[in-house]
């Protein structure tokens, strides 16, 4: 079985024409690039009917305010200055991941979230750019419940309220559009979403792997008990010394969640990923996409993905998402099946019927 879904994966990249860029090509990636916005039929033959993503130069977003003015050092601050909102923080950047199990001391691991604070903006990007996993809080303002038109409504008009040639194409206009702020600290696991995604960048980068749904088996999607951050007595020094610990939620509640860190901290912990999770270090390398300021990635619903990012000149990276609902047709039906084969070295197939339905921070 196993080498039957190992020729999968190998046919799957090739009928969708992602083959790996020459050795020659300097920073090329393999997900198609197109120097304009496509037109809504080529978009929906070329790319959403095959679920095949799409990188979109910043040709498509130069008519947008928030390009020229989100970048500088004080155009949010001060559109943004009474405004509250919702500031996720972790010890180390790592919000929605798998951390060390409080009550299981060794190798055991559970699902943890951030801790949420509302603050107003001015608070929340200083915050953000000083963070530092080395301080003990990373910050990271990643609400994620169609937050700019919400909590950031003094600026959504900066920026399309949908993208048009993808809103034709889908056949409806997005369930949701969210603004995410943070620097090179904040960190997004590997993780699939029900959404087809046109995520742009307008500060920094964001630097993606990618593996598309027939790879599933490769990031060993397990259950993990979720936890959540809480912030515990303050330090005496004062009001800046926010610690935070991790408390098990109560009842418990199983999240279903890729066990595989394709970037460990150590080469000790590399050792131990890459004998834990052979079918992601033994298999195809992940095609990677680093998205720039004023392009958009068109990410079809499903496929897997971890994030970094780095910021811009003003300290931060920023970007917009639309998530537009998918169409769970004979695809999803295929997906379902194949996540339930299972195959030598991998014991997640049948156990994770609820994995990508907790959206994670990108």
């Amino acid at each position: 079985m196993e080498r039957a879904v190992r020729e999968l994966w190998a046919e799957s990249r090739d009928l969708l024409g992602l083959h790996p860029p020459s050795p020659d090509a300097a920073g090329a990636s393999a997900v198609p690039r197109a120097d304009l916005p496509p037109t809504p039929l080529a978009f929906l033959r070329d790319h959403v009917s095959p679920g095949r993503p799409l990188l979109v130069s910043a040709a498509s977003t130069r008519h947008w305010p928030a390009t020229s003015l989100w970048p500088t050092d004080s155009y949010l601050a001060d559109a943004l200055r009474s405004t509250a909102v919702s500031l996720h923080l972790t010890p180390d950047g790592r919000a929605d991941a798998l951390a060390p199990h409080p009550r299981r001391p060794g190798s055991s691991k559970c699902f943890a979230s951030a801790h949420v604070r509302r603050v107003d903006f001015p608070t929340a990007a200083r915050l953000i750019r000083r963070s530092d996993p080395a301080a003990g809080v990373v910050a990271y303002a990643q609400q994620q419940d169609d937050c700019l038109r919400g909590e950031y409504a003094a600026v959504a008009g900066d920026v399309d309220a949908h993208v048009p040639w993808a809103s034709e194409a889908l056949g409806c206009l997005p369930e949701a559009v969210n603004l995410w702020v943070g620097n090179a600290s904040s960190v997004t696991s590997f993780h699939k979403d029900h959404y087809d995604n046109i995520y742009v960048v307008v500060s920094g980068e964001k630097h993606f792997l990618l593996l598309p749904p027939t790879e599933h088996h490769r990031l060993y999607v397990r259950d993990y008990p979720a936890a959540r951050y809480v912030a515990a007595e303050k330090e005496p020094e004062g009001e800046n010394q926010l610690r935070l610990k991790l408390e098990m939620e109560e009842p418990e509640r199983m999240v279903p969640w890729s066990s595989v860190d394709p970037y460990p901290a150590s080469p000790e912990e590399m050792a131990t990923q890459a004998s834990s999770f052979p079918l992601y270090f033994d298999g195809p390398a992940p095609i990677r996409c680093t998205v720039r300021a004023g392009e958009m990635l068109y990410l079809p619903s499903m496929w897997f993905h971890h994030v970094s990012q780095s910021p811009g000149p003003n300290g931060l990276t920023i970007a917009v998402n639309y998530w537009y609902d998918m169409q769970f047709d004979i695809k999803y039906a295929y997906f379902n099946f194949l996540r339930s084969v299972e195959i030598a070295g991998d014991s997640s197939g049948t156990n994770d019927a609820l994995e990508g339905d907790i959206e994670e921070d990108d």
